[in-house]
């Protein structure tokens, strides 16, 4: 799948986009005041220990203390695989299963211990990054992991004989003490470049260890590349084209780079330079105002409406517009069938992660619940976040869960309203003017004075006059007072203001 790189950068904010086949498929921000974190390495320090959770919080030098849990202490191999996105091991690739059987999280750390930890989940929301005391620093080719000294190849090398050559050659190379995972980019990739690779990340882990003991905790020890160059390591192994990029201290850095790095790259990289802002002319910038939305419309007429909250993210599909040519039956498997498509793509590109609700339009067929659900697993193939998806249920509801590991789009780029407060509407007038009347009624004969002051909104005043004028009179003889209403543009909608003069 043809691919490019899409690198939008400026003083305060880093945003790269990936383009398969000139669609949009993946977007990534990273703005200079609220930096990712993880990858970071700290020394930190163990503040509370909860045997109940077999889990501990860790002072790192972030706002919220981060988790550790105990199986993140003593690890197996496939959570390994799973912090690298795409690489995976099986124990036939020479790794011992390691597990925290009989083990409990109070005889592994104790208060105020020192640890050196790394973040594997950014803070989502109140809760604070996750990390794990087994370190992995990533490199192109290679991933170094400290704790270890066996050799893994990814699974995605499928060829036993190239499987065979590298753990030789990285086995050969590789200083005692250490281990490696062998990446899916180093598929017939000569000895000096793997060598080249293994170099950087061991002096780079000697660095880390140098710095160890001479930081006091929490301290940062190593931070992860920036964003740029965290995309272009990780989607290396993609067909690549082209590498647009607007800036020119980018590009310089980008060059220098790709020049030691990843020199194949070097011919595809290019420096934007065009008047139209580069996501603009690339078709990003409208596709992000459409994945800020609720509702996306399909091709046909239907559409799919998103909403996310705390605990889940559910997708309804419905038929919209569209009408169909035959039947109903038809007609509702076709739009599921587009929905599909338009569900993974603004998954991937939301970066929408845990538990996810697909409410797909009932259909009577069994055989086209099967069809649906096939052609959704299909699509998920291309998602490189990790998938699980249970079977299509009779009432058209698919459950599925998505790896998260940083925050969505949306929490990067928008923020509650504060009108609403984040429920996505707010009181009626005619609900606002009912609410004033029965406190008016209560708190009137508790009031100084003759008169009853309302201060409102304009738009909740031209109701209490208009429509209302009749019950506002009724309360005036009930109460014995009259009422005098106000108004303040500067008051949101449902505020209002009672008082006695």
């Amino acid at each position: 799948m043809a691919s490019e790189i899409i690198i939008n950068s400026n003083e305060f904010e880093t945003r790269v986009a990936l383009l398969e086949n000139r669609q949009v498929s993946e977007i990534s921000v990273d703005r200079v005041k609220d930096r990712g974190i993880t990858g970071n390495i700290y020394k930190g320090r163990v503040v509370r220990v909860l045997p109940g959770m077999q889990a501990a919080f860790v002072e790192i030098g972030q706002e919220r203390a981060a988790f550790l849990h105990a199986s993140d202490i003593v690890l197996d191999m496939g959570e390994y695989a799973e912090m690298l996105n795409d690489e995976e091991l099986d124990n036939g690739d020479g790794f011992p299963v390691m597990t925290a059987s009989g083990q409990a999280i109070e005889d592994l750390l104790k208060d105020g211990q020192e640890v050196l930890v790394q973040v594997t989940k950014e803070p989502i929301g109140t809760k604070g990054a996750r990390v794990t005391a087994y370190i992995t620093l990533p490199g192109r080719m290679l991933v170094l992991m400290p704790n270890l000294v066996k050799v893994g190849v990814s699974r995605r090398i499928q060829k036993q004989e190239e499987r065979e050559r590298l753990r030789q050659v990285v086995s050969s190379l590789k200083p005692p003490g250490v281990g490696f995972i062998v990446r899916t980019a180093a598929e017939g990739a000569p000895e000096a470049e793997i060598r080249q690779d293994m170099d950087f990340l061991v002096r780079l882990w000697e660095n880390i260890k140098k710095r160890r003991p001479r930081s006091r905790a929490p301290s940062l020890l190593y931070a992860e590349l920036d964003l740029t160059f965290r995309v272009l390591r990780d989607l290396f192994n993609t067909d690549i084209e082209a590498i647009h990029v607007d800036a020119k201290e980018e590009y310089k850095k980008l060059n220098e780079f790709t020049k030691k790095f990843m020199p194949d790259l070097r011919g595809a990289l290019t420096l934007y330079e065009d008047d139209v802002p580069i996501f603009e002319h690339f078709g990003v910038e409208m596709e992000i105002n459409r994945a800020l939305g609720k509702k996306i419309w399909l091709k046909s007429g239907g559409y799919i409406v998103i909403d996310q909250t705390e605990a889940l993210t559910a997708i309804d599909v419905n038929t919209g517009r569209f009408v169909g040519r035959r039947n109903l039956e038809d007609t509702i498997v076709k739009t599921n069938m587009e929905a599909v498509q338009e569900v993974v793509y603004q998954l991937r590109l939301r970066n929408i992660g845990g538990l996810i609700i697909i409410d797909f339009i009932d259909m009577e067929k069994s055989t086209n619940r099967r069809k649906v659900f096939a052609a959704l697993e299909d699509a998920l193939k291309g998602d490189r976040a990790k998938t699980t998806i249970l079977q299509i249920s009779e009432l058209g509801l698919v459950e599925m869960t998505r790896k998260r590991t940083r925050d969505n789009l949306a929490s990067i780029m928008t923020e509650p309203c504060p009108y609403c407060e984040g429920k996505g509407s707010i009181k009626s007038l005619r609900t606002i003017v009912y609410d004033i009347f029965r406190q008016v009624r209560r708190e009137a004969p508790s009031l100084d004075g003759k008169r009853v002051i309302i201060m409102v909104h304009p738009k909740v005043a031209d109701l209490l006059y208009e429509e209302e004028s009749e019950h506002l009179e009724s309360l005036e003889k009930m109460i014995k007072k009259k009422i005098v209403v106000k108004t303040d543009y500067n008051m949101h909608q449902e505020q209002y203001q009672i008082m006695g003069l």
